[in-house]
């Protein structure tokens, strides 16, 4: 009876976390169905409901909040042992998730990554390409991948890569006809290609600064993406792109794109990994954190 309970709660935990029987089944391994008939088996022997269910979404009640606080760190805990148990063994192994966006993932962690696995063959890294800042907890990653002004304050942050630099480039068929501007202010006579920020959905102002002057510069302009696309529309003459530098180097490098307002781009911290404080963790994820750690 007892193992069957610890089973049945281990279930509630990933369903509730993860506000869906799907996601909880893949994670789990095992059927919606099943999952859907232990949640009803565990509400029944409760008396209790646990899960409000919608077409949409899936939801804790007050009584399955309270659960989940309750047994959830405790499961935290009862895992983070058992993958600690992995230091006993002559090779590390395990799994370790991590979210990261696409630059971070190019730029910095697949270079230490495809000698980490091949240096440690039973170690499995699951990398999740996804430009959002995601909450690592409640997702149930290890890790995280981001610039070093976007890590929570709660979490502890590791440099694993340089500095980096902003660049506000367009081709010189563009600048033939527009001409190129001096200060930043100049930027609103300009045709900019602007940035949707994935997470908070909003146009991003672009940012500079110079001597301790910062100035922030809403853009206008006929395209709007969230990716290196803008790349493309700057190389086809659309605007002016504002982008991290080393996507546009070799473009610079051979001509087709030019460079200006340059000592309005300063560098600023490059990439961090983070994760909770309270993890234990495993002798695979400790040889990682070295791994990735920058040494200038």
């Amino acid at each position: 009876m007892a193992n069957k309970s610890y089973n049945d709660l281990a279930v509630f935990v990933a369903v509730a976390r993860a506000q869906s029987f799907t996601k909880a089944a893949v994670q789990l391994g095992v059927s919606q169905s099943a999952l859907s008939q232990t949640i009803k088996n565990l509400e029944a022997r409760l008396g209790l409901r646990l899960l409000a269910r919608t077409s949409r979404n899936i939801s804790a009640t007050e009584a399955g909040e309270r659960l989940l606080a309750s047994v959830g760190s405790h499961f935290d805990d009862i895992d983070a042992e058992l993958e600690a148990l992995t230091l006993l063994r002559e090779r590390p192994a395990g799994r370790i998730v991590i979210t990261t966006s696409q630059h971070a993932a190019d730029a910095v962690l697949w270079p230490v990554l495809a000698k980490f696995m091949a240096d440690y063959p039973d170690v499995t890294v699951e990398v999740s390409v996804d430009s959002t800042l995601v909450d690592l907890v409640a997702e149930r990653f290890d890790a995280g991948v981001r610039l070093g002004e976007q890590v929570e304050k709660d979490m502890i942050a590791m440099r694993i890569g340089p500095d980096l630099r902003m660049a506000v480039v367009g081709s010189p068929a563009y600048f033939a006809n527009q001409g190129k501007p001096e200060v930043p202010e100049d930027l609103t006579q300009h045709r900019c290609i602007n940035i949707r920020m994935p997470t908070s959905k909003g146009i991003h102002p672009w940012e500079f600064e110079k001597d301790g002057r910062v100035v922030k510069v809403k853009v206008t302009g006929q395209i709007i993406v969230n990716s290196p696309l803008r790349t493309n529309a700057a190389l086809d003459g659309l605007g002016l792109a504002y982008m991290l530098d080393d996507y546009v180097q070799p473009y610079l490098d051979d001509g087709r794109l030019v460079r200006v307002l340059s000592d309005w781009c300063p560098p600023f911290p490059g990439y961090h990994l983070y994760y909770p404080s309270r993890r234990q963790h495993s002798r695979a994820f400790a040889l990682l954190l070295d791994a990735l750690r920058y040494r200038t």
